[in-house]
């Protein structure tokens, strides 16, 4: 059974940084494209940024995301990571990571392979 375990999260002042991880298990993170997730309550989840196989490839959701958000992995530890700097009030939103079944040019089209979801890391931005 595939689980995620998302950790990093926290409080913040805007302008901050946080470096998000996703350990994945029960799967193999070199043979998936891998997505990071946030989502607000109220508000569907929504993808940010997205990973390929090799982690050389990446694609980032359109609008604030890009220049302030990096994602990487480290393929060894089966683990991906996503790195927020210049936070905003508006990031605040609790993170998600997945398996996705593509990572091409359309944050829309990054949907979770499997269904499954972790339990998420909390980001709070205050201003």
């Amino acid at each position: 059974q595939v689980q995620l375990m998302e950790s990093g999260g926290g409080s913040v002042q805007a302008g901050g940084a946080l470096r998000l991880s996703c350990v994945l298990s029960g799967d193999t993170v070199r043979r998936a494209y891998m997505s990071w997730f946030r989502q607000v309550p109220g508000k569907e989840r929504e993808a940010v940024a997205c990973s390929r196989r090799s982690g050389v490839t990446v694609r980032y959701a359109d609008g604030s995301v890009h220049g302030r958000f990096s994602i990487s992995r480290d393929n060894a530890k089966n683990t991906i990571y996503l790195q927020i700097n210049s936070l905003k009030p508006e990031d605040t939103a609790t993170y998600y990571c997945a398996p996705v079944v593509v990572c091409n040019d359309y944050s829309s089209d990054w949907k979770n392979a499997n269904g499954y979801w972790g339990q998420g890391t909390q980001v709070t931005v205050s201003s």
